[in-house]
């Protein structure tokens, strides 16, 4: 697993301009996928060999307009607790505050690695300025300019220096690693605790080599897995649960250490802006998902069709990722828990799916010939044979064709949805790469 490194700082010294420069300067790595506005406070950087999350913990402020000083406070708090290095911004030309002074006097209390970024710093009279930052105590000020990128690569280089290489924390068996997650309440602890409560004995705690990442291992009617505990399903944190940039920073850990996901919603309320938060950060990581729909006991009327209508609408918030499983359980009553954990362990499998090249041929270029990629100018664009690339992460498809830049985005998902009619991959996502024969 990655490090994780926070972005914070008062409001207006370009947070957010810092961390669009350090994650889009490479695009490769950003995954534009449009969906909810937060998608843009959480990216992964490359840099030197090394690759890290960079969270922009601003971001995920409430009517950020007129961000009080507690909620700074709140937001510091979270990142000095949960991230493996703060970036503290400044803005050399507005000078030290008062603000940027009570920041200053939480960070001087942390044992993390901080890093003091100067910016806004667009030339070198400025660069003189940002002496007086000193006084913050936090140690020497970089200086850069997010806006044009002046300094920001040696500011990569100081990150990757300061971030420990992680070994990778991941259990020693190749067994499935499963997150539970979701937004607070929607019953995430008490869906653990119901599968646990029954026999404590045959949990046992595997303490990674990070504090943060507990797998439990999982070993009972016939299911061997790891749970990633979301660091706080059964400890609460010493910040208040409602926060949402706090469960979404939990939420990363744990979706960047699992295979597949279960996002649990509350049946009584539906998907709010938060589940999808927390959705397209699986989608990003390229995570199997199950959906949970939980106090499914509280539900009065429980006839197919309402069942039926509430698939539906959940499938349609959450387009155009449509195929994945949906469960209604309940942990209060214990219904159907181990069905999300016996769906979780096939949508795991599922992800080693392996296609024969001539089954995918046979089967998908009649479809091809019959709906073939749109004309581009008048060329005419043939794709003539298609395989599945050996031992990646999730199912990786290529296609062979002669023109592959003129196929859009809506051509690989009509691509994407052909593969799963035709093969079972529900829950785990694809890769369509579209290359020159």
């Amino acid at each position: 697993m990655g490090n994780l490194v926070a972005i914070v700082g008062r409001p207006n010294v370009g947070k957010s301009t810092l961390f669009n420069r350090l994650t889009e300067s490479r695009q490769a790595i950003v995954d534009e996928t449009s969906g909810t506005t937060r998608d843009r406070q959480y990216g992964k950087v490359q840099w030197g060999g090394q690759e890290f999350s960079l969270v922009d913990t601003g971001g995920w402020v409430v009517n950020s307009d007129d961000v009080f000083e507690s909620e700074i406070n709140k937001q510091v708090s979270i990142a000095l607790e949960e991230a493996d290095l703060i970036l503290f911004v400044v803005d050399v030309m507005n000078g030290l505050t008062d603000l940027d002074a009570g920041v200053g006097n939480m960070m001087r209390r942390t044992k993390k690695p901080i890093i003091l970024v100067s910016n806004k710093a667009d030339n070198f009279n400025l660069h003189a300025q940002s002496a007086e930052f000193y006084g913050l105590g936090v140690g020497d000020p970089v200086n850069i300019s997010a806006i044009n990128g002046a300094g920001t690569g040696d500011l990569l280089d100081i990150i990757v220096s300061k971030l420990t290489k992680k070994e990778d924390d991941a259990p020693l068996e190749e067994i499935p690693r499963i997150a539970i997650v979701g937004r607070p309440n929607a019953g995430k602890s008490s869906f653990v605790n119901a599968l646990m409560d029954e026999e404590r004995n045959i949990v046992t705690n595997i303490a990674g080599t990070t504090r943060d990442s507990i797998y439990t291992r999982f070993d009972k009617f016939n299911m061997n897995f790891y749970l990633v505990d979301t660091a706080g399903i059964r400890k609460k944190g010493k910040v208040t649960e409602d926060l949402e940039y706090y469960s979404v920073i939990r939420s990363i850990k744990a979706i960047e250490n699992s295979d597949v996901c279960v996002l649990m919603l509350d049946a009584t309320q539906g998907i709010e802006s938060q589940d999808m938060n927390i959705f397209s950060l699986i989608q990003k990581n390229r995570k199997g998902l199950v959906v949970c729909v939980n106090k499914w006991d509280l539900v009065e009327n429980k006839e197919q069709i309402v069942i039926k209508t509430f698939e539906k609408a959940i499938r349609e918030r959450l387009a155009p990722f449509t195929d994945f499983p949906i469960v209604f359980a309940s942990a209060e009553t214990k219904q159907r828990v181990l069905k999300v954990l016996e769906i979780a362990k096939e949508v795991y499998e599922r992800r080693k799916t392996k296609v024969p090249t001539h089954k995918l041929n046979e089967v998908l270029l009649p479809i091809i010939e019959h709906t073939p990629p749109p004309a581009n100018k008048g060329k005419y664009i043939k794709i003539k044979y298609i395989t599945q690339l050996p031992n990646t992460q999730v199912p990786t498809f290529v296609f062979f064709c002669n023109l592959p830049q003129w196929i859009k985005d809506p051509y690989k998902r009509f691509l994407e949805n052909r593969i799963r009619d035709n093969w079972n991959l529900s829950g785990t996502p694809i890769n369509i790469i579209i290359r020159e024969k």
